[in-house]
């Protein structure tokens, strides 16, 4: 069921019918109210987009801000307040009434916050590293690249950067403490919360972990040198003896295609299979046959495909930067993501005994059920507002 019908028995949505896609929706504007009478009124800039879902249309799987923004909503009519949720791309809105609070995810901070009343209080939800952060790590991938191989590839993943954090009273970070220390710099109250995977994933008991042991995963959405695939694709191909299954939509990124033609389609132990649904049994076979992750990301809030990955039972090799913390029992942190360090750690889990890799690979998915589930997020998002409401 659409999760807006259960929003729904708690809340009425007051919309005309479904707006095209584009800038008329995302002038949209949404309004949940309470069963009762509203304690006051709540302002979100987020995605619009699960809150114009036809009653029966299943909420998108691609990516977890659609359940997020939902919840966030949700969130504050569960508390008793009447919510405008509108696009984060909103260039045109203006607020008409007083609002207890304002949550926000770029630039509507710096835009709507001066015009609200005194006492709303301002809340920076962020989703992403710093975006100076972000644009900067993403650069000095590419200048490695260009060095590393004579091609220039443009950014995918630059944003504008924003100002929200400064006009903020608080923010609430999706990610670990790589995530906060981007923003500790402007000195507000940071709130921290994990993010939620957009599927879950039984315990696969009957895994063969002798016959997937030298099979590794690479899962992401676009911004192929942002999320590392280049450094992926480079570390395999010297490594014949290791497999890797490459899931992303690289089709989308011609000139990153052509640059890696070979190690995309011409080598024997790299499989590109291209997007694929991780809601889907597909995924789940793509998962059974391999035994980890690898991920040398240069910047994330946190990493829903490593959430994913941790819930299908699969071992983490990731950076840093992923924003996902991860203990030595079951995984390995990336510390420089170079070529020398992807292919070690690659090789050493690889050697492991079966029985460890298996014990690893349950302890990552009762880690990734026992902090990043949507339950978590709903009660610690709900805990975050408490807190700034009481302080």
């Amino acid at each position: 069921m659409n999760p807006l019908v259960v929003l729904a028995r708690k809340a009425k949505r007051r919309l005309a019918p479904r707006p095209p896609a584009g800038e008329v929706r995302d002038r949209v504007v949404v309004t949940l109210a309470p069963e009762g009478p509203p304690r006051g009124w709540a302002l979100v800039s987020y995605i619009i987009d699960p809150f114009l879902l036809e009653p029966d249309e299943p909420l998108p799987s691609r990516h977890t801000h659609y359940w997020e923004s939902l919840q966030i909503a949700r969130t504050f009519v569960d508390l008793g307040y009447a919510v405008d949720v509108i696009s984060w791309r909103n260039t045109d809105f203006t607020p008409q009434k007083d609002y207890a609070f304002f949550v926000d995810v770029r630039h509507n901070l710096e835009r709507i916050g001066p015009l609200l009343n005194p006492g709303c209080v301002k809340i920076f939800h962020s989703d992403t590293a710093h975006m100076l952060f972000h644009n900067a790590a993403e650069s000095r991938r590419l200048l490695e690249l260009q060095q590393r191989r004579g091609v220039t590839l443009r950014p995918r993943r630059f944003e504008m950067p924003n100002l929200a954090i400064e006009h903020a009273d608080h923010a609430i970070i999706k990610g670990n403490d790589f995530t906060l220390s981007t923003y500790r710099y402007a000195g507000k109250p940071l709130h921290p919360i994990w993010g939620t995977p957009v599927a879950h994933y039984p315990w696969q008991d009957d895994k063969d972990f002798d016959a997937c042991r030298r099979n590794f995963l690479f899962l992401s959405s676009g911004g192929m040198v942002h999320k590392g695939l280049d450094l992926v694709l480079e570390a395999f191909a010297a490594m014949p003896a290791y497999h890797l299954t490459v899931c992303g939509p690289v089709d989308r990124e011609k000139s990153f295609e052509e640059a890696f033609r070979r190690e995309l389609y011409q080598t024997p132990n790299i499989h590109t299979h291209g997007w694929v649904d991780v809601d889907g049994p597909e995924f789940m076979e793509i998962a059974r046959r391999c035994v980890g992750l690898v991920y040398p990301s240069c910047s994330e809030g946190q990493s829903g495909g490593v959430i994913t990955c941790l819930h299908a039972g699969l071992i983490p090799i990731i950076s840093v930067e992923s924003g996902v913390d991860v203990r030595d029992d079951f995984g390995v942190l990336l510390k420089t993501c170079s070529l020398g360090e992807i292919r070690a750690a690659v090789e050493r889990v690889a050697a492991l005994p079966a029985e460890t890799l298996r014990a690893m690979a349950r302890t990552s998915w009762e880690v990734a059920r026992a902090g990043y589930t949507r339950e978590l997020f709903a009660a610690n998002f709900r805990a975050a507002i408490s807190s700034i409401s009481s302080g």
